[in-house]
């Protein structure tokens, strides 16, 4: 399963700017200094081409009564494991679970540092001596760098558990334990599936901030996506994932399109999950499974008035998300202000907040004829 063609090519505008290094966040907020917690980060906020700053702690205030967050459930896995192809040592990434047991995985060299590098993959039959006595071996190529695998001699969960952590990139400045990588939302799998990597334009919200949110007349909506892995070396469009939209959050998604709130998305894998539950009505239904939608400006989106999301790299296949979203320009001005004010990148980093332009008028008339 893997999607490698039909997804547009990004605008030439996007190869025109590249994310400095020092602006790669190296630690969570809570690390940079003291009494800071996860809602320290910066928003940016996109009203079309419209951009205001503020601290994500300011974000009950930027919302109103009646709108829906569809927030993600999917807890993240410790996901690294070390092994090794003879005298070799590799690390391997266990990115989703199939549903015949198998895992697509990822196998990477370590580069010294304590993090890792790209390694080509293959060839099918090749075994990776895992802790504990298991045994991995690639049985089918799933893109060119993951491969369908399967594990003998002991249960991944328990493995992932017992021996793995968190998957880290090189931008990131050292080790951190699993719980950093978990949002306020994620929930435990009953089958031990979950996300290679955190869901992480949740990671900033806090029980407190929620109670606030709550307080304010703002709902939550769950789904679950589970992500795979995304390694910086390779943007390449998403594939397939498994997702669930339960019946009790189709029903309030549906009823808040019905009325005058807005639905906003909390990362691109809510975005993937609700518009995979969706129809071409646009009434959103109980779903679970598989899905292998890749949202792009010529399918636009039939449910989601918004979106809160991390700042992505130019060349990322979810920038075309967002465009649908928000629109080119919006985009383009929002990242924009977002280089020019240093705003940070990566699971680590600032958010963005999309939100739909204000019609003056219709605007107007909310504060001027009751």
């Amino acid at each position: 399963m893997t999607l490698a063609t039909g997804v547009p090519p990004l605008g030439p505008s996007r190869k025109c700017w590249r994310v400095p290094e020092q602006l790669s966040a190296r630690v969570p907020v809570e690390q940079r200094g003291s009494g800071l917690d996860r809602d320290a980060v910066r928003l940016l906020v996109s009203r079309g081409t419209e951009v205001s700053h503020h601290s994500f702690g300011e974000l009950p205030k930027l919302l109103r009564a009646g709108d829906l967050l569809v927030v993600n459930t999917s807890p993240t896995l410790a996901a690294a494991v070390d092994g090794r192809i003879g005298h070799a040592r590799v690390v391997v990434h266990f990115s989703t679970r199939g549903d015949d047991g198998r895992w697509a995985v990822e196998l990477r060299d370590p580069d010294g540092r304590g993090t890792t590098r790209a390694r080509a993959g293959g060839p099918a039959g090749t075994e990776v001596r895992l802790p504990g006595g298991g045994r991995l071996v690639l049985e089918e190529a799933m893109s060119g760098r993951l491969w369908w695998a399967r594990v003998c001699a002991g249960e991944v969960p328990g493995l992932l558990r017992e021996h793995g952590r968190p998957i880290r990139y090189s931008y990131t400045e050292r080790d951190q334990p699993l719980s950093v990588y978990q949002t306020v939302f994620a929930l435990p799998s009953p089958d031990g599936a979950g996300s290679a990597e955190m869901p992480s334009a949740a990671r900033p919200f806090t029980a407190r901030l929620v109670a606030e949110l709550v307080s304010r007349g703002v709902q939550f909506a769950p789904v679950t996506l589970h992500t795979g892995v995304a390694s910086a070396e390779a943007h390449e469009p998403p594939y397939p994932e498994r997702f669930s939209v339960p019946e009790a959050s189709a029903r309030l998604i549906n009823g808040v399109r019905a009325g005058d709130g807005r639905v906003l998305a909390v990362g691109t894998t809510a975005v993937r999950a609700v518009e995979s539950a969706a129809g071409a009505d646009g009434v959103v239904r109980a779903r679970a499974g598989w899905t292998d939608l890749v949202v792009t400006p010529e399918r636009g989106v039939r449910v989601v008035d918004g979106l809160l999301t991390g700042l992505h790299e130019p060349e990322a296949s979810h920038l075309l998300m967002l465009e649908a979203v928000a629109g080119r320009a919006a985009i383009d001005r929002g990242y924009e202000e977002a280089l020019r004010r240093r705003y940070l990148w990566h699971e680590f980093g600032d958010v963005h907040l999309l939100l739909p332009a204000e019609d003056p008028h219709t605007e107007h008339c909310s504060r001027n004829c009751r």
